[in-house]
């Protein structure tokens, strides 16, 4: 049987994760590359990708407040005294990054999505906030084993290109931040399922809404992000194993909101997501619009 998970233990994770890991500094980077042009030809475009998402956690923050308007306690502290601080500078860090190696800055998408704001109407209904919840939660996991994923291959590809200033400064210290992330969207949703908070009813429209709505990280729900993602995945090496990443991105909700279907490694979706954003990126290109 599965560990119980309290939220004690969640706001305790959550207060951990703010003291061993405050925001890093751009004063703390060593803004030294030997030669720029090796490494924007290899990860320029993951670079200004991955900035741009981390910079997009202001949105994130809009969409939170849309959607949980009623937010618990342990929430609020994760995203606005955790998540958001340490993201922004991620962002802010990988965007002077891409300066660096001759890239333009990124441009973040910051304006709140008249389906988000749709769907936050409808959230100050109890139980369709509990749905939306679980699936910020799910969105939540996703993504950060999505950047977990990219920082190991991009601190090992930054190594070899004997960029050790990038990997030592930059890479590692984000990387060692974005496994708590997981971590808290994991235990929350754990938690949930474990206390049943939710009716069979809401369980069923979760699966329905989180099938209908999946988008890979920072993909917004746009072609052009989803060519892009597509191009990330390619150049990070995932695209020769599909399935093989869609089991490391999916395995939680397939654990927990795909429960009843036994065997399921991975829901479909996620496999989906990924095949359309490599084929995108291979008709199109990363710079699509």
């Amino acid at each position: 049987m599965a560990e119980q998970i309290t939220q004690q233990r969640i706001l305790e994770h959550v207060q951990r994760l703010g003291e061993l890991y405050p925001p890093i500094t751009l004063d703390s980077v060593d803004r030294q590359v030997h030669d720029p042009r090796a490494v924007a030809d290899k990860y320029g475009h993951v670079v200004d990708y991955l900035a741009r998402v981390e910079l997009e956690v202001d949105r994130n923050v809009l969409e939170l407040l849309v959607l949980l308007p009623d937010v618990q306690e342990v929430d609020r502290l994760f995203y606005a005294d955790v998540w958001q601080p340490q993201e922004i500078q991620h962002g802010l860090i990988l965007d002077r990054l891409q300066q660096d190696l001759g890239r333009p800055a990124t441009t973040p998408e910051l304006e709140v999505s008249m389906k988000m704001k749709i769907m936050g109407a409808l959230a100050h209904l109890s139980s369709i906030q509990d749905i939306a919840r679980l699936l910020y939660y799910l969105t939540g996991a996703s993504t950060e084993r999505q950047a977990v994923l990219a920082y190991n291959v991009i601190n090992e590809g930054m190594r070899e290109l004997g960029e050790t200033a990038i990997a030592e400064t930059i890479i590692t210290p984000i990387k060692q931040q974005e496994p708590g992330h997981f971590a808290f969207y994991r235990m929350s949703a754990t938690a949930m399922i474990q206390a049943g908070e939710l009716r069979p009813w809401q369980l069923y429209l979760a699966r329905i809404l989180r099938e209908k709505t999946y988008n890979l990280v920072g993909t917004n729900g746009q072609d052009r992000y989803r060519a892009q993602m597509g191009g990330v995945v390619t150049a990070l090496g995932f695209a020769t194993d599909l399935e093989k990443y869609a089991r490391e991105v999916g395995r939680i909700e397939a654990q927990l909101l795909w429960a009843d279907h036994q065997g399921m490694e991975f829901p479909p979706y996620v496999l989906k997501a990924l095949r359309e954003s490599v084929e995108l990126y291979r008709d199109r290109g990363f710079d699509a619009a």
